[in-house]
């Protein structure tokens, strides 16, 4: 794939957000609906088109997982751009139904690719461990832990996660892809108000199940099931081990996805699609 626009088009940027509880995830399916089935379906019809132009995302989401941040492009040709563009936003916004909502639409830079160019993808993972319950008005959006969780002992087996990893043991694994990704930042952190817990989780990108896998392993050590050095030693052992829980999607929210400056979008592009590989080891396409 290349970053080249071709010839009479245009590439627009959209950023996006949605309540994931009623989707099937970000790609479309034939028979489920999704949130790119959606979105697709209503440019198609606000700008009357008999075709359907695709979306390239930054960061596919898995059924049930929300997103504040998320940012996708599309290849539009020039006249429909010329025609829709400065109309397109409102139109879009009374086609689509209420749990998907786009931000803003706006004809994205040179060398600009969704998934490629973007330097990092943040999420945040949200658990309750009140007594009580999840707040109803939040349960949509937040785990709740029946036992009390350990917040410093989270953060002390999130400090030996961080680097240039090969998360294959908190990776559902897919042929020909590798599973070496850089953690930037894996935290944890107590509201005093709410009381509710939540996990920052930063990376240059992430494999499938990466993040509710860590998070599982983080909240076995929080309850008292596993010591703070185990969620290491698992990564370390490079195999999924079957006291990783993946926790349910509903607690995970993509919150922000960071790109470089105009001009280095196009070199962004170009190094994320280099095949990665740890010094002595091998490598495999991107995820």
């Amino acid at each position: 794939m290349s970053d080249e626009v071709g010839p009479g088009l245009v590439r627009v940027r959209l950023d996006l957000s949605y309540d994931g509880r009623d989707f099937s995830g970000w790609a479309k399916q034939t028979s489920r609906r999704t949130v790119q089935g959606d979105i697709e379906d209503a440019l198609r019809t606000v700008t009357r088109s008999s075709r359907t132009y695709e979306l390239t995302v930054a960061g596919r989401t898995d059924a049930g997982v929300h997103a504040r941040g998320q940012v996708a492009h599309v290849d539009l040709p020039a006249e429909v751009w010329a025609e829709h563009g400065d109309k397109l936003l409102r139109r879009m916004a009374g086609r689509l139904p209420q749990d998907v909502r786009i931000g803003r639409i706006a004809e994205a830079p040179a060398g600009f690719d969704a998934r490629f160019s973007a330097l990092w993808r943040r999420y945040a993972y949200r658990v309750s461990d009140r007594p009580g319950g999840v707040d109803p008005l939040l349960r949509g959006h937040v785990l709740w832990c029946d036992r009390p969780l350990d917040v410093d002992a989270m953060n002390a087996a999130a400090a030996g996660m961080t680097g240039e990893h090969d998360f294959a043991a908190y990776c559902r694994r897919r042929e020909g892809a590798t599973t070496i990704r850089t953690l930037q930042r894996l935290s944890w952190e107590r509201d005093e108000v709410s009381g509710i817990i939540t996990a920052t989780v930063r990376a240059d990108a992430f494999c499938h199940n990466m993040v509710r896998a860590l998070v599982g392993a983080m909240l076995f050590v929080g309850d008292g099931h596993r010591p703070a050095g185990w969620p290491a030693r698992v990564l370390a052992a490079g195999v999924r081990d079957s006291a990783v829980h993946v926790v349910r999607p509903h607690g995970l929210t993509l919150e922000e996805v960071a790109y470089p400056a105009d001009e280095l979008l196009a070199a962004r592009s170009k190094e994320a699609r280099n095949v990665r590989s740890l010094p002595g080891g091998g490598g495999g396409g991107c995820c």
